[in-house]
């Protein structure tokens, strides 16, 4: 069999909580998921771009972001599993579910999903080449070619060249300070660690059991009582609450001796921060980049992130301008390490922005939390063609439902109702009731809620096409 036609399954990470890119990137809405670029979120791309590797995937993602995960592999035309992590433990356990998942004989390549890279061509050439190594044993790691000395990435130490075609790897640096950065660079012999595997299932098993028995044998005991609903596969908790947290690099790869490497030289972007972003969008002639509705006047070298309103800076410099409906992020583009301490500040006074978006994201839709007041809110609902939400009642609210536009069948109690544009219902306390879209284009209504307590948790449900309880 020829590397070109040797199947690979690809593995890819959808864990992280992407704080660095608050405030669009946030704990219930991570950076792998938000759209980027030409509309697309940064695990769509991935998605797309291992398809050319092998068209069944396996994800490895949060329970909170199942449907996420689920929307971008349709959207991607692809199949396969979802490996839902009810803690997170960091991509050893990750990995290692990931494997058990798998036959011993698969090929692996394992991947983070927020990455960018534009050319796909070359990174499935780059990833083929490494097929030889892997046959032959070798867990393949792929180093990024560096083009500035950088304290925030790994190394990888580029050793001699192997007869399979690859190089050895002389060993691991994890980030250094930026003089240790600078040698490394001017070495010639050192790359960026960007986190990409290839490797055997059954390579991957043995240096588990080898370099971290405990996490193996923690994921075993979950992956040997796991649940499976639909495409997803559900870890048995308990075991998995034990796993120790660990990544791979320090788990098993600074101490595996049969590690390769292949040195990957396309454009590649880990997006790890505002700065990363704006580098995405080309500059103007003043160096100004602007996504949105952004004006720049008499001002240079700046980032505009406005998809909703307009945005101006006037008489600006080096300044990085997020915008979204909740929160507003003004820093300097040398400032751009420290917004993970504002999420944490924030976190502190439990505000709630630094976790989740105004408009949050449901299986069904999505709904945007319009207004909020003593004793009522305001939603704007939106729901999928065929979709609809579970069935359900509430203890202290009541809800008025205004069709603005689509089709909404509604369950009310013993009665089901059909509105069109324009037409309302009333759902009072205590009463169950459901919202389905029979229609073939979205379904947008506003909910104006009333009531003493009008939390999310306020909800009794009776039936559930998502599995939730």
């Amino acid at each position: 069999m020829t590397n070109l036609q040797q199947k690979i399954v690809p593995i890819v990470l959808c864990g992280g909580s992407g704080t660095r890119l608050w405030p669009l990137s946030r704990k219930s809405f991570p950076k792998q998921f938000v759209p980027f670029i030409e509309g697309k979120s940064l695990l769509q791309l991935t998605l797309e771009r291992v398809s050319n590797l092998g068209r069944k995937v396996i994800c490895v993602a949060s329970d909170e972001h199942r449907f996420l995960v689920a929307e971008a592999m349709q959207a991607s035309q692809l199949q396969g599993a979802v490996l839902l992590e009810p803690v997170p433990r960091n991509t050893c356990a990750a990995i290692a579910i990931a494997v058990l998942s798998s036959k011993p004989t698969d090929l692996l390549f394992f991947c983070p999903s927020d990455h960018h890279i534009p050319d796909i061509q070359g990174f499935t050439n780059t990833i083929q080449q490494g097929i030889d190594a892997a046959n032959q044993g070798a867990i393949v790691t792929f180093g990024i070619s560096p083009t500035f000395p950088s304290a925030a990435f790994g190394y990888i130490r580029q050793g001699s060249k192997r007869a399979d075609g690859a190089f050895d790897v002389d060993g691991f640096t994890e980030k250094p300070v930026l003089l240790k950065a600078q040698e490394l660079l001017l070495s010639g012999k050192a790359f960026w660690n960007g986190g990409f595997f290839l490797c055997s299932a059954q390579t991957m098993l043995n240096a588990l059991e080898l370099h971290a028995p405990d996490i193996l044998k923690s994921c075993q005991d979950a992956m040997s009582k796991a649940s499976k609903d639909g495409q997803f596969v559900r870890p048995e908790v308990e075991a998995f609450e034990a796993c120790r947290s660990e990544s791979i690099d320090y788990a098993v790869m600074e101490h595996h001796t049969n590690v390769a490497m292949v040195p990957f030289s396309s454009a590649w972007s880990d997006v790890g921060s505002w700065n990363a972003v704006a580098e995405l969008t080309d500059a103007d002639t003043h160096g100004n980049r602007i996504v949105g509705q952004g004006f720049a006047l008499s001002a240079s070298n700046n980032y505009v992130h406005a998809p909703h309103r307009p945005v101006v800076v006037l008489g600006t410099q080096d300044l990085l301008v997020i915008d979204t409906p909740d929160a507003l992020l003004v820093a300097h583009k040398d400032h751009v390490d420290q917004v993970k301490q504002v999420v944490a500040r924030l976190d502190a006074d439990n505000i709630s922005q630094s976790i989740q978006h105004r408009k949050v994201a449901r299986p069904w839709g999505a709904y945007d939390l319009v207004d909020v007041g003593v004793r009522h809110q305001v939603k704007r609902i939106t729901v999928r063609p065929g979709a609809k939400l579970s069935l359900q009642m509430h203890h202290h609210r009541a809800e008025h439902w205004i069709v603005v536009k689509g089709t909404a069948l509604v369950t009310r109690g013993d009665e089901e109702i059909l509105l069109t544009e324009n037409q309302s219902t009333y759902i009072p306390l205590g009463i169950k009731h459901r919202l389905e879209n029979p229609g073939k284009a979205d379904l947008e209504l506003i909910e104006v809620q009333s009531g003493s307590y009008l939390a999310e948790d306020d909800i009794v449900r009776f039936e559930d096409a998502y599995g939730r309880g």
